[in-house]
């Protein structure tokens, strides 16, 4: 799975059993122009090229109301990712930094996320644009982002983020 000969400077891997604690189940894919690591922008922009969500059509109906949104978190699997690395030299200059300090796509649990801009809806398609992973990675969730979403459900006692004395 992991190749040290891809280590950089100072970089420390830890020996880990096989994953098994958990299962997903993946929506689709993603397309995006790029089949090379090395290829892929280290964070996408709203301005960057088309991709694709393609979902699997049993999801189509689950797409109903997000065009209200003009932008989306997409959550994905970045099967092409190492899962070892503790520690990472991201310049390669041999300094290092913890794998959770950084949005390398290298970790235990190799889970993407991008705030991507929502083009347009197509049979089953989105359209969007600020995508930074592989085509055909595999696609895990679609939500609102965050910041535009306004809950639907009635508030809860915890909502409120003024305390009584």
């Amino acid at each position: 799975m992991s190749d040290p000969s891809d280590l950089r400077a100072n970089e420390k891997v830890v020996d880990l059993a096989p994953a098994s604690d958990a299962v997903l189940r993946f929506i689709g894919r993603v397309r995006t122009p790029w089949t090379h690591r090395d290829d892929c922008p280290r964070q996408g922009r709203h301005d960057g090229p088309e991709c694709r969500l393609v979902l699997d059509s049993v999801w189509h109906d689950a797409l109903n109301g997000l065009d209200d949104y003009p932008t989306i978190e997409v959550l994905y699997w970045l099967d092409k990712s190492r899962r070892d690395l503790v520690s990472q030299s991201p310049k390669s200059d041999g300094r290092t930094v913890g794998t959770f300090a950084l949005r390398s796509p290298v970790r235990p649990n190799p889970i993407g996320t991008s705030i991507v801009k929502l083009e347009r809806i197509e049979a089953g398609t989105l359209v969007v644009r600020g995508l930074d992973c592989l085509d055909g990675t595999p696609l895990i969730d679609i939500k609102p982002d965050r910041c535009a979403f306004t809950p639907k459900a009635p508030p809860k006692p915890g909502d409120s983020h003024i305390q009584d004395d």
